[in-house]
């Protein structure tokens, strides 16, 4: 017979004496509270508010929650209504201790440190309903058993930037998740981690919010706007089958009829049944009792559904597809506004929408506005058309031992013809065939790919480095060369983190920005500095380690270019030339070791990087903040260009493809576009968000010879992968540093010559004296889960300008 709610009162209070406290009157209270809803035949439910519990109050509780599953008490809610300090362990030890009666579990504000998460993390809870907002997250790895959560909310999670790959493989039922004004950005890893929720119908990053023609929010209870409105509107804002605990929620008189967010939180017939649809046939809790939720007679009168029965796209005032900010639309002759507020980042990628869309198929509501049939029709046309599922077009993940398979029973079928017979390739005689599938295979296996930092403190060097610059070795796939802040070069094993050469400044170099190997001659380099210095460095020649600091590293000395950013040699390895903030351009005899010529106002503005062609040994290429980029012939005496493209905004950067057919051409804040080298004509232009900022650098060089290119910039965190053929983004990587809480900003790039979907990027933080560090990221491997899950609240990180 289970014990009534007297009973367990009386067992409190002899608790209490046992413990030497008084009774607290908060659980008193509650108890009084949940017997009144037994007698009125509502669920009888007891509420517990952490805020009013003492340190010397959970022992005598704890002992009667042992008894709560023989008890009349049929659910329990732990909540915080305030900020609080609490002693995590007393709090994990309340709730494991209710067990699977803990129903819903509200720990907002809650200080309650690292060891609480992660229990909370690893171990789950056996609760309905989670809300862990302010939480400090920084990777999300909710690994431990959440079976009957239905109900996760982490609004306001500011820390929170990426999911770990393992999170939410234990959460069968959880149907609603909200994750507003967090700072997750990625589009792949976190649908990734979202398809592994079978039940969620629900999903939000942002909150769409409706506004009058003043601006003001309809729903802000304050009558502040977007910029300083709390957290309240979120608090009112309930998912499709959250309890409602007080009926004033429902009768809230700021709340506007014309609201889609009462109609979208209404429980009519076909919320209803979409709820039904995706519990998997399994029990919900909700139906077995008398639970008040947002139903829609609540708001008789209103034509709740009016806004949802129209067709309508999310359009800003001029007319251009929106997944944030704000957009309107007319109905019945009556205009509504839409703001976005507390927004995620990811919400600002192109095609946000359309791709959550697309990835999540059983998704019915996102960013509180419902998914309709057109919706999906039109994310299955916009997807294909900006983004690419795998690389080379493939578009059904297949497995490597499957693909290994294949190509050796093709190999064995192709020993019966005759040696004459030419080899036979699939899919259009590729002899690339087999090899792009297998990138293909482990991309799809590898959402969160492998990131390395070289340990450049295991250099054996004695002294720390601070690079600025690199460059991968031509011929020599385990060669890479980089130069400091400190006007340092060193040439460096990748593969196993060894000093091969090492060249000090000795007092002549301040920051190197050029560094160029010589191809016919793969043991020498041309570096050069900011302060015009340029050498021609032969590291067969140069100390390993910094105790032969006056070995013989001398190298040839060439006549200096002031305040240079960029040199370059041409294929024959006969010249070289240097750019930088001028409106000129130097040419170099390297084996004379001479100055040739200076060509000088080359451009309106000064020209940040200068390149040579790859297989044409007169032909190069300048690109200049004046927003111009030219080509020029040194047969021609370079005074008039092949050809002038323009951008519009100033050009950081230049490069040709391997097969020197396309340049690419990077302008300030992410506007990427290809060129047909021939006569300079626009061939692609790559549809990367720009971020507003007049100082976001970028930088794109190609990868996988042409077929891919890499992008990034100095005010962002993530590198885009995007085809060189199409234009359509492959994936985005995010960078984050080692140090808790920062993000790593990409300050120059460059594609792995020798392997497949690798590249190195040399990313740098904000907080001062911090060191810039090389980061090698394999696309084709998994990540190494080895950092920590939380925050520790330390500094951002700094970006310098650069070629």
């Amino acid at each position: 017979m289970a014990l009534d709610i007297q009973t367990l009162e009386d067992s409190y209070t002899d608790s209490c004496r046992r413990h030497g406290v008084l009774p607290n009157t908060a659980i008193l209270s509650s108890l009084l509270k949940a017997e009144r809803k037994k007698s009125c035949r509502e669920l009888c439910s007891l509420e517990i508010l952490i805020d009013d519990l003492r340190d010397i109050d959970f022992a005598p509780l704890l002992d009667i929650c042992t008894d709560l599953d023989n008890s009349e008490i049929e659910a329990v809610d732990v909540r915080t209504e305030s900020a609080c300090v609490l002693n995590g362990a007393y709090a994990l030890s309340l709730m494991r201790a209710i067990k699977q009666k803990l129903r819903v579990v509200n720990l907002q504000d809650l200080s309650v440190g690292r060891d609480f998460l992660r229990d909370i993390s690893q171990r789950g809870l056996a609760c309905q309903v989670l809300t862990l907002k302010f939480s400090h997250f920084r990777k999300l790895n909710l690994v431990g058993e959440f079976m009957h959560l239905h109900t996760l909310n982490l609004d306001f999670s500011s820390s929170l930037t990426s999911f770990r790959e393992e999170c939410f493989n234990c959460m069968p039922r959880l149907m609603c998740l909200s994750m507003c004004e967090t700072r997750i950005t990625n589009l792949w890893t976190t649908v990734a981690a979202l398809s592994k929720l079978p039940s969620l119908i629900e999903l939000r990053f942002q909150y769409w919010q409706c506004c009058n023609d003043a601006g003001i929010s309809l729903l802000s209870t304050s009558g502040k706007s977007d910029d300083t409105a709390d957290c309240s509107l979120l608090n009112k804002a309930p998912f499709v089958g959250e309890l409602c605990t007080e009926t004033r929620e429902l009768t809230e008189p700021n709340l506007s009829a014309e609201d889609p967010l009462i109609s979208f939180y209404s429980f009519d017939e076909n919320i209803q049944s979409m709820v039904e649809d995706s519990s998997d046939d399994s029990e919900d809790d909700f139906t077995n009792h008398n639970h008040r939720s947002w139903q829609s007679d609540s708001f008789s009168g209103w034509n709740l559904q009016l806004p949802f029965q129209n067709e309508f796209m999310l359009q800003n005032e001029d007319g251009a597809e929106s997944s944030q900010g704000s957009f309107s639309w007319n109905i019945a002759d009556v205009s509504m506004k839409y703001m976005s507020c507390h927004t995620s980042p990811i919400c600002y990628e192109k095609h946000y929408r359309e791709f959550m869309i697309a990835s999540l198929p059983n998704l019915k509501i996102l960013d509180n506005l419902p998914i309709r049939k057109i919706d999906r029709e039109r994310a299955s046309e916009i997807v294909p058309q900006h983004f690419e599922y795998l690389p080379y077009k493939r578009k059904h993940k297949q497995s490597v031992v499957s693909i290994l398979q294949t190509r050796e029973i093709k190999s064995s079928h192709n020993k019966v013809h005759t040696s004459k017979s030419l080899p036979s390739y699939p899919s259009g005689n590729s002899q690339y065939f087999y090899t792009r599938s297998l990138s293909a295979a482990k991309m799809g296996s590898s959402t969160w790919p492998s990131l390395h930092p070289l340990s450049l403190s295991e250099c054996n060097l004695d002294r720390s480095l601070r690079p600025r610059q690199f460059e991968y070795h031509p011929s020599d796939s385990s060669l890479m060369v980089f130069g400091t802040l400190d006007g340092e070069v060193v040439v460096i094993n990748h593969e196993n983190q060894h000093v091969v050469s090492y060249i000090p400044s000795l007092g002549a170099m301040n920051s190197v920005l050029g560094l160029c190997w010589l191809k016919k001659y793969p043991s020498k380099l041309i570096a050069g500095s900011d302060n015009g210095s340029l050498k021609l460095y032969n590291i067969h020649q140069t100390p390993k380690t910094t105790t032969s600091v006056y070995g013989n590293s001398s190298g040839v000395t060439f006549d200096e270019f002031d305040q240079l950013t960029s040199v370059h040699v041409n294929a024959s390895d006969e010249l070289f030339l240097a750019s930088g903030y001028s409106r000129n351009v130097a040419l170099y005899d390297i084996n004379i070791g001479k100055r040739l010529q200076v060509f000088t106002d080359m451009h309106h503005g000064h020209i940040n990087v200068v390149k040579f062609a790859n297989h044409s040994p007169s032909i190069f290429a300048t690109s200049s903040f004046d927003h111009d980029v030219k080509m020029w012939d040194l047969r021609q005496k370079p005074i008039h260009p092949c050809f002038t493209a323009s951008s519009s905004r100033g050009n950081v950067m230049v490069c040709f493809s391997p097969d020197d057919q396309y340049i690419l051409a990077s302008a300030v804040d992410n506007e990427v576009r290809q060129l047909l080298a021939v006569d300079g004509r626009l061939h692609l232009v790559f549809d990367i968000a720009s971020t507003g900022s007049s100082q976001n650098y970028t930088r794109s060089y190609y990868m996988n010879g042409r077929d891919y290119i890499i992008s990034g910039s100095c005010d962002e965190h993530a590198v885009r992968i995007c085809c060189a053929q199409t234009g359509r983004r492959l994936r985005d990587i995010s960078l984050e540093g080692r140090s808790l809480g920062s993000s790593m900003f990409v300050q120059s790039l460059r594609g792995d010559p020798f392997r497949d979907f690798n590249m190195s990027v040399l990313a740098a933080y904000m907080r001062p004296g911090s060191k810039s560090e090389i980061v090698k990221i394999n696309l084709l491997a998994s990540v190494d889960h080895t950092k920590d899950d939380f925050d520790e609240q330390r500094p951002f990180a700094f970006q310098s300008m650069g070629a």
